[in-house]
């Protein structure tokens, strides 16, 4: 029932918007960063999403699964760039059933399409802290193009380097990527067409 959720791309998102280089293997040292490289710290990011449930109440999930790309410059936001990958297959309502049928043909059809992905086109800058990061989500094999607005909500810095933290919202609507399955109950839709994305992400870079 459902399964609309799938939208929660994202989000893609990433989706969205502050992935960093994918995180080394266990027992790997993690990769080098390019200039004005960040890497996501996954322990406090995430990756979530709302969609209506009967045109009343909010159903929330998010992707348990995702890596992705940041270059990022606070003296020029700009000229930042982000590509983000989501695992379909990992998302997480907290219901099984329901997570199994956002998974099926109905859905995000993970068999066919494991990954949805997002990558920058441009960066405009809103005032001091807030962006409009703007690219391409694909999604089931379509592409289209979406808006993140984003706030950077700060910076610190330290012996072990600095950490930024973002979060980042965007709205898709399910129909455009070809997930027009609909449900009724008592006369409403049991999953909405909009779904609310928000990512939330905290990057860190090293000292030097």
């Amino acid at each position: 029932m459902f399964r609309r959720s799938l939208r929660v791309l994202l989000s893609l998102a990433g989706v969205l918007l502050l992935a960093t280089p994918a995180v080394a293997q266990q027992g790997q040292a993690a990769p080098p960063l390019p200039p004005n490289g960040w890497r996501i710290d996954m322990g406090h990011s995430a990756v979530t999403f709302r969609v209506r449930h009967l045109g009343i109440s909010w159903v929330n999930g998010r992707f348990q699964g995702w890596q992705g790309e940041l270059i990022f410059d606070p003296a020029n936001p700009t000229a930042a760039s982000v590509t983000a990958r989501i695992r379909t297959a990992s998302i997480d309502t907290e219901n099984e059933r329901r997570d199994n049928d956002i998974r099926s043909g109905n859905y995000l059809a993970v068999d066919s399409f494991p990954e949805m992905s997002f990558v920058s086109k441009r960066v405009e800058r809103v005032d001091a802290t807030h962006l409009r990061v703007i690219g391409d989500l694909t999604l089931r094999g379509v592409t289209k193009s979406v808006t993140l607005d984003a706030e950077m909500l700060g910076t610190i810095s330290g012996q072990r380097g600095k950490r930024i933290a973002f979060t980042a919202t965007t709205t898709i609507n399910r129909m455009d990527y070809g997930v027009a399955f609909n449900g009724l109950m008592e006369g409403a839709k049991i999953v909405g067409d909009e779904i609310r994305i928000t990512l939330d992400i905290e990057a860190t870079q090293p000292p030097g």
